[in-house]
Order: C-alpha cells, then structure tokens, then sequence
C-alpha cells in the first residue's frame, strides 16, 4: 500500500484532494500535517500530526522526521504558501516530491515575470507594467485606461486584485496595502475566465482539462469580484484554450513536469489571454474532475510513481462538455448536467407567462 504525506491536510484543497484519492480503486494510506491546531481536526485523512508553521525554525527538520516516522513515499504540497516555500528547498527535502523546477515555478509564482515570458514568445496578453510609484500609476492609467486591473504579483486568491477606473481610488488603494513594488497594472479583460489544469512528466502531457467558471462565490465581498473560491466550473472542451494554454507552459518551461495549471481571461475580441500559472499544487475543487470521471489526484499520484494511467478517452479533455460542479461553504458540492440548470430555467420562464397570462 502507497503511504503519502498530504499538507495543510484540514484545510479544503486538502479534504478534496483526499477524497478524489478515496475514489480509486487502489487503497492508499494518508497522513495529514496541518499547521493549525483547529483545523488539523478538520482533516479527513488516516492519520494526522500537528506541525510548526513555515516561519518557525523547526518546520523543514519536524517535515523530515514526520516522513521517516511515517515512512511517506510521497509528499503532496496542498496550500500554496507551502509551494512556495518548499519548491526552493526541495533539495532539503528526505522524501519523494512531484514538482516543476525550480525555476519554473520562480517564474511562476511572479505574474509579472510570466507576463514578460509570454509577451516575448508572443502570446496575447494583456498589457501591463509593474507600479512602482504614483508616477507610474498615472501612466498606467495614460496607456491602458480608462478602467485598469491592478492586482499583487505574488499571491492567490485575486489577492489584491481592484479594478479601477480613479486614480486617488487606485492610488489609495496600493498605499493601503503597502503594495508600491508589488503591484502590476494592466488593461481591463472581460470577465469570463477559463482554467486548463494539466499534468506533465519530464516534458511529456500526460493529461488536461479545460473548465470554465461560472462564477465566483462571494464575489459581493470583494472589490474586485474576484475571490479565488468558484461558485460554480463547467467542463469545456475548446481547441484554442488547449492551444494557447499549451504554449503559455511552454513559453515558461521547455520540459514541463508536475501540476500546471493556466489561468486565461477573455479579451474584448473573444481571445484567451493567460493570466496567471498554477504551479505544483491543485485547486480547490480536486475532486470536481474525478466525480465526473477523471481522476487527476489520482492520476499525479500514479504519474508520480512512474506508473502508467488509464484514461477515459484520450489525453486533452476527455470529460464530456457541460458537466457543472457546484460549491459553497458547509454545503456537499453537487455534480449536475448543464442541461438540467437549463430546464429549470426554462420551469421559471414558463411559470412567469403563466402568470402574466393571468393577470
């Protein structure tokens, strides 16, 4: 039997990667590490340890010795801080991890960086300039306005993300948050997004899926609408989101390995444009694809081990279009046919003329 370490393990990326593992057929023997001593409880794995914080001394050397406790053949990093961390200290690391390069994900994990990558391979992205000082964040307006998207560089979750079309809004905001250096400002896209997570070994795709985001859950809470936690994603199945998603990894990494996932956001002309790579670590919703039918923990878990994988029909996205995965908190995520939202849509119309017949 396998035995793998899961971090930030009471956390949801964590219980939905745990879960989709739990669909296979193979049995595997999960520990949870979590650095919190309230949600660790949460964790719905084998077994679970508490564990320091990544800014205490004692994190990576308590990491170590939990693998040999344990005896984990593999360490799977859930919470993007932890990626973040680890990635650059693999190599201190006495166990098995299944990541991209460290350069990959240096560059990664910059949205400006990843920008200049693809600019210069010639993707279309939209324009944008790191603001370094009000004087910059006039030009910003100057060039890309009159509404421009100001976002931090590092970071998930839309962190720090504002549209604006004011500059003393603008402004106040990037000195709020301390973010003169940090902040990147770039023209305005529309607001459908699209993702293309995808799992690679040594430069070779072992498998994708598209998925489209209908839309944000708590959207009301943040100025940008923007929350990093979808409300609801639907399958899709687009032969230029594949194309443009495929050359925007390829323009950052030449032999990609591991999870790489591609944000895209559309233009006004109806083109994907990327946004931002997901490296080393899945999303939230990991066990959207597996209850439609693909597996993908599963399939990083078997690709890891250098082991071969069974797919359902082909390797670019194999699942049928219009499957809809819908979330929220404290509520069971529930997988429904996109045409089953659209009948009732169709029951509400209906009873509307009904009634308007009778008035």
């Amino acid at each position: 039997m396998k035995r793998i370490i899961v971090t930030g393990a009471g956390g949801a990326p964590a219980n939905n990667f745990v879960r989709a593992l739990r669909m296979a057929d193979e049995p595997i023997h999960i520990v949870g590490l979590d650095c919190d001593k309230y949600k660790i409880h949460r964790a719905e794995t084998d077994e679970t340890h508490l564990v320091p914080r990544i800014s205490e001394p004692d994190y990576l050397p308590m990491l170590n010795s939990m693998i040999e406790e344990v005896g984990a053949e593999l360490l799977c990093i859930l919470p993007d801080v932890e990626v973040s961390y680890l990635s650059g200290r693999r190599d201190e690391i006495e166990g098995k991890t299944f990541l991209p390069s460290v350069q990959t994900m240096t560059t990664c994990q910059s949205k400006f960086s990843s920008f200049e990558r693809w600019e210069a391979n010639g993707i279309k992205v939209p324009e944008t300039m790191m603001i370094h000082s009000a004087k910059d964040l006039k030009e910003c307006f100057a060039r890309f306005g009159p509404k421009i998207w100001l976002r931090e560089i590092e970071g998930a979750a839309g962190k720090g993300s504002l549209p604006s079309d004011d500059f003393e809004q603008a402004k106040a905001w990037i000195d709020f948050l301390e973010g003169w250096g940090s902040f990147t400002g770039a023209e305005c896209l529309e607001a459908d997004s699209i993702t293309w997570q995808s799992i690679w070994h040594e430069g070779e795709l072992v498998v994708a899926q598209g998925r489209r985001r209908l839309y944000w859950e708590f959207s009301d809470y943040r100025a940008s609408g923007v929350t990093g936690v979808t409300g609801a994603g639907i399958t899709v199945a687009d032969p230029v989101v594949d194309e443009i998603a495929e050359r925007a990894i390829r323009a950052i990494d030449d032999r990609p390995h591991g999870i790489l996932s591609v944000d895209l956001t559309y233009d006004r002309e109806g083109l994907p444009n990327p946004t931002e790579i997901n490296a080393g670590r899945f999303f939230t919703t990991a066990s959207f694809f597996p209850s439609a039918g693909l597996n993908m923990p599963y399939i990083y878990l078997k690709t890891a081990f250098g082991e071969s994988v069974e797919l359902p029909d082909g390797n670019i996205n194999p699942l049928e279009p219009g499957w809809v995965w819908i979330r929220g908190v404290d509520v069971e995520p529930v997988l429904v046919r996109e045409e089953a939202i659209e009948a009732e849509t169709r029951k509400l119309e209906e009873r509307r003329r009904r009634l308007r017949a009778r008035a």
